[in-house]
């Protein structure tokens, strides 16, 4: 009996410290994944301002400019004339764009660079390292690509424009890049303009402090259940599609840390922010995972696209259904975010 006894407090004691353990484990991989606070903020927004309604109005004409048509490889004419606005755009706010032409398939193809000197050279910018932001500018298939990926264009090009008028001292070597082929068949693969610029920088030996890549953000809800997330995120985050997402690879938590500190510093859109391993479906499905492959920390910001939107990749994914008021919101956030990281303040 008593050989008994301690048997069944023996297993007992065991299976409590199976438990303990796995919770520990547990709670460790829930703590190098989510970003805190868990919950976007929940303060009514103010006001457009008049600021903010012109850059609506500007991020509308970008996006009809770069997305009323599908635009790829399979439609190469629309891709150029995408292509020749944001040049045409860029120059037009003051900057000089720079394009890297490659051949695919017998066709030339071209990722679009805008570079933003820091005050201080040599051995002392380095130290801060290269900021990277960047947005493709193909759709997919037959879509339009309005949201995917016009408005990450447009937000690109106003984050282009800011930097170009601000007066502040840059401590970091701003890159901003327009990408051609994310979209399959190219994505993951060597004809992918991302990844092209990534192993560029890798084998010049520039030092990449972080990359942010900008992925369809023009379409939010307050319905309830109109935010679908997978495991173990839905039971994480909200289930109304009213935030705007930071989803970073392994190896990005810092950067995506003060990243989302200084968007959310701007008080102007509801914001959550997580680590995401690529066996979660979409975690790596944009420009970031290029940087990835280098050893860069890379992030995506992202309204989180086909687990909220429902014209993503179609054919009605057009300018007419993008909410551009919240657009107009978070680029005020993604400028003042650029602006303090390309000054290294965070």
């Amino acid at each position: 009996m008593l050989v008994s006894r301690l048997s069944e407090k023996t297993n007992g004691m065991y299976s409590f410290s199976v438990l303990v353990a796995f919770l520990a484990i547990g709670g460790l991989a829930l703590r190098s994944f989510v970003i805190l606070p868990l919950q976007p903020l929940t303060t009514p927004l103010e006001p457009l301002d008049d600021d903010q309604r012109a850059c609506a109005l500007r991020l509308e004409a970008h996006i009809r400019g770069v997305a009323s048509l599908p635009h790829n490889m399979e439609h190469l004419d629309a891709l150029e004339d995408t292509a020749r606005y944001i040049e045409a755009t860029l120059r037009g706010v003051g900057a000089h764009p720079i394009s890297t032409v490659y051949d695919v398939g017998g066709e030339s193809v071209r990722n679009i660079e805008v570079i933003f000197e820091p005050e201080a050279r040599g051995s002392k910018a380095e130290d801060f390292g290269t900021l990277v932001v960047g947005a493709h500018y193909d759709s997919a298939d037959d879509s339009p690509g309005a949201h995917d990926n016009g408005t990450g264009v447009a937000a690109l090009l106003e984050v282009a424009r800011d930097l170009c008028r601000s007066s502040e001292v840059f401590t970091r070597r701003v890159r901003l890049v327009f990408f051609v082929n994310e979209e399959q068949p190219f994505g993951k693969t060597d004809d992918m303009g991302s990844l092209r610029h990534a192993r560029h920088l890798h084998a010049s030996g520039e030092r990449v402090a972080g990359m942010i890549a900008l992925e369809t953000l023009g379409y939010f809800s307050n319905k309830p259940g109109s935010q679908r997330l997978p495991a173990p995120f839905k039971w994480l985050y909200p289930d109304r599609g009213n935030f705007v997402a930071f989803i970073g690879l392994p190896g990005s938590r810092a950067f995506l840390t003060g990243a989302l500190r200084n968007f959310r510093a701007a008080h102007v859109f509801p914001s959550t922010g997580t680590i995401a391993p690529a066996w979660i479906e979409g975690a790596d499905h944009s420009d970031h995972w290029a940087y990835h492959q280098i050893g860069v920390p890379a992030i995506m910001i992202t309204d989180t696209a086909p687990y909220r939107n429902p014209f993503y990749h179609q054919v009605w994914d057009t300018p007419d259904t993008v909410d551009y008021e919240s657009l107009a919101r978070i680029v005020c956030g993604l400028c003042a975010m650029t602006r303090c990281l390309a000054c290294a303040r965070c």
